[in-house]
Order: structure tokens, then C-alpha cells, then sequence
């Protein structure tokens, strides 16, 4: 989505940087660029991994959303159990 920039303006852009820096020095620049966007997604990266690493590691509630899940489980088997017994009582 490019910040709503249209075609004709990335092209003029393009022109811009062509004749500020030259044809010979676009080639090192976009290599730069690249560089640096991949380094950037490797560190997100690696702070997502940790963050995903600490949150199952750490979880102190964990047991307690087990336990919770399972008697919200028991309770539905109950209901499911009364709204069976009505059925076949009509």
C-alpha cells in the first residue's frame, strides 16, 4: 500500500534519485536498502521469538486456564445432558 503513492509517482521518484545519484550508484544503494529491511525483519523476528518463548515458558495462569476450560466443559456436558433429557420428554 505504499503510503498511497501511485505508479506515475514511484516513476518520478525513480527519475529523481536516478539523476541525484547516478545510474552507477543505484545499484549500491537498493543493495543497502535491501541489507538494512532484512536486518530490521530478522530483529522483529527475533523479538517475536522470544516474546512467543517467555509467554510459554511463563505462564502463571496456565494452569488456571486449564482448570477453567475444563469446567467450563463439564458445565456445557451438563447442559448438553438436561437439554437431551427435555427432548425426550417431549
Amino acid at each position: 500500500m505504499y503510503l498511497f503513492i501511485s505508479g506515475a509517482e514511484i516513476v518520478f521518484i525513480f527519475f529523481i534519485v536516478l539523476l541525484i545519484f547516478g545510474a552507477d550508484k543505484i545499484p549500491s544503494i537498493a543493495k543497502s536498502l535491501a541489507k538494512g529491511v532484512n536486518q530490521v525483519r530478522n530483529a522483529t523476528n527475533e523479538i517475536k521469538s522470544e516474546i512467543q518463548k517467555s509467554v510459554h515458558t511463563k505462564n502463571p495462569a496456565g494452569g488456571m486456564g486449564k482448570e477453567l476450560k475444563n469446567q467450563v466443559d463439564k458445565v456445557k456436558e451438563d447442559f448438553d445432558e438436561l437439554t437431551d433429557s427435555i427432548k425426550r420428554d417431549l
